[in-house]
């Protein structure tokens, strides 16, 4: 008592320190985290805009030949003149002057003839390496404009650029034949201005992926164009924009994303929680020290004041001691009305109670020995019945009336299966016997009716199995599944083993049932309430999971017109 009042006093003591501190440390944590999410999530979609609005203007660009007779003219021509190669150079150049990142335009005519402009600095860019690559990448999307993430182009001999591409096949306006396509490639540095304010500001580390999942920019340039398919970081990304926490090499980050909705391309910037939480951290740890130093104090202080609050009990304990040693005529001397003479006298009271209930017991043990008694002696009854239906098929016999006694036989029978025998365990082979008695019963009284086949292997027949599980279903298959159909109907009874389960099939092949009576019965059997569909599958139901444990269990399956079939696993 005293440990535990000791224990106690410094929990409550220390309780609202930690709270407070822990409340702080959370909310400033939270709203740490949640200023940075929101602003990286502000420029993340301003860095996702200006990205859209600047492929919109490209994907405007590639349809000014649509409008320009002359270009349309020279790209259906075949062959080149001083005329065509003017006009469709100098269309390519006023394209290639309109944003200042367009490193190179292409123009190839019906022919596959290549015409390009570029800007300075690119003295040769080897367009003809990839025109097969662009004869695909548009014929796939027909009239529709194609944006290629960033890919290493070569130029000026065994260099490389990086760049992403915008092209669209071109169309005759009066005949809507294919007559070339328009390419622009844009240098990939235009991103690290779009970016780079991204990063300063979230002390992060920002990527944009396409929308296959590589990477069409990333401040390390050996991540260009890697893909991150099936990586944590694009596991997180649902929506059109939001963040999510995860690791990176151990190192917990959070992931803030916007997702275009024109290109599908998605900005990202992830976050080191680590740097991001230092300054929380280090006041954390601060507050820390401080709750220790308070909980030395009030361990002191509660250790004094527990003794002085326990010595009264002592002499409580000791009387404690002697009721668990089953002596009950104890009783404590209350001198004080505080909590300590409040405890006395309940334990007074509980230890009289205690004596009144033994007395309880006694009496009603007394009156459970009289009711089992009753009902040994109202056991003839059954026996009764039993030899007067005997009587009555003797009778029948005599008179030469056999489906009367076939009847009374197989009606004694099922009466000294189902009432008269004590067993609760019995055999499969029983169980079966029992059940084709029942079957017999039924085919007397609907003659040509019912049939019935049972295929349950004879290495099941020993095994055990708890009364009255298979009639109830055989039951409930003749009169809601054969008896509402016309024609005669057939009952099968079968059994396999799966790993450690015997499992148990009941199959007839009557009217069936709905998908909405099916669920409506099995809620029936889960949920125990409704009795709508009759007790017998919901009692064997329970009979199985109380006796087998829940792994056992009764499950139906059905279809409309086609019958049902009740699974048992054992």
């Amino acid at each position: 008592m005293q440990k535990k009042l000791v224990v106690i006093f410094v929990f409550l003591i220390t309780l609202p320190i930690i709270y407070v501190s822990y409340s702080s440390y959370r909310t400033n944590s939270n709203a740490k985290l949640a200023s940075t999410t929101e602003s990286a999530g502000q420029l993340a979609d301003n860095a996702m805009d200006k990205v859209d609005r600047y492929i919109a203007d490209l994907k405007r660009y590639t349809i000014l030949p649509l409008y320009n007779k002359d270009v349309q003219r020279f790209l259906d021509q075949e062959g080149t003149d001083w005329d065509k190669n003017s006009t469709v150079i100098m269309f390519l150049s006023y394209l290639t002057h309109m944003k200042e990142e367009i490193a190179a335009v292409y123009m190839v005519d019906r022919y596959g003839m290549i015409f390009y402009n570029h800007k300075s600095g690119l003295n040769e860019p080897y367009p003809y390496d990839r025109l097969s690559d662009w004869k695909e990448q548009t014929a796939n999307s027909g009239v529709a404009p194609v944006l290629v993430g960033t890919h290493p182009i070569r130029v000026n001999g065994s260099d490389e650029l990086q760049v992403f591409s915008v092209m669209r096949s071109i169309q005759s306006i009066s005949t809507l034949e294919y007559i070339g396509m328009i390419v622009i490639d844009v240098d990939a540095r235009l991103f690290e201005g779009i970016i780079q304010p991204l990063n300063n500001v979230t002390h992060g580390n920002a990527v944009i992926v396409d929308e296959t999942g590589r990477i069409v920019y990333a401040s390390e340039r050996a991540r260009l164009g890697q893909d991150l398919t099936g990586s944590p970081l694009l596991a997180g990304v649902i929506g059109p924009s939001g963040s999510f926490r995860l690791k990176i090499d151990g190192e917990p980050y959070i992931a803030v994303y916007s997702v275009s909705e024109q290109t599908g391309w998605k900005t990202m910037v992830t976050i080191p929680l680590k740097e991001l939480l230092a300054p929380i951290k280090q006041s954390r740890n601060s507050m820390m020290v401080m709750t220790l130093s308070i909980l030395g104090v009030a361990l002191a202080a509660a250790m004094l004041i527990s003794y002085a609050l326990t010595k009264p009990l002592k002499q409580t304990v000791q009387l404690m001691k002697q009721v668990q040693r089953g002596k009950l005529d104890v009783w404590v001397h209350v001198k004080y009305n505080d909590e300590i003479g409040m405890l006395g006298s309940h334990f007074n009271r509980m230890i009289s109670r205690i004596r009144d209930l033994l007395d309880e017991v006694a009496e009603t043990e007394k009156s459970k020995q009289k009711a089992d008694m009753l009902a040994l002696q109202n056991q003839i009854n059954p026996h009764f019945i039993y030899n007067t239906l005997e009587s009555i098929r003797m009778l029948a016999e005599l008179n030469d009336d056999e489906r009367v006694a076939e009847l009374t036989y197989l009606l004694g029978m099922l009466l000294r299966y189902s009432i008269t025998r004590s067993d609760e365990i019995v055999t499969v082979q029983q169980e079966l016997s029992h059940v084709e008695n029942y079957l017999q019963l039924l085919q007397i009284r609907f003659p040509g009716k019912i049939s019935y086949r049972m295929l349950v292997p004879e290495n099941f027949h020993s095994l055990p199995i708890i009364k009255l599980v298979f009639q109830p279903i055989v039951e409930n298959a003749v009169f809601h599944g054969l008896e509402k159909q016309a024609e005669p109907g057939m009952i099968t009874i079968s059994a396999w083993s799966e790993r450690d389960e015997v499992i148990f099939s009941i199959q007839d092949d009557g009217v069936g049932m709905s998908e909405e009576r099916l669920a409506d019965l099995i809620l029936t059997l889960t949920d125990g309430k409704t009795d709508k569909f009759g007790i017998g599958l919901r009692n064997v139901n329970e009979r199985l999971r109380l006796h087998y444990g829940n792994n056992s269990r009764l499950s139906v399956h059905s279809k409309l017109g086609e019958g049902t079939t009740i699974i048992l696993r054992i």
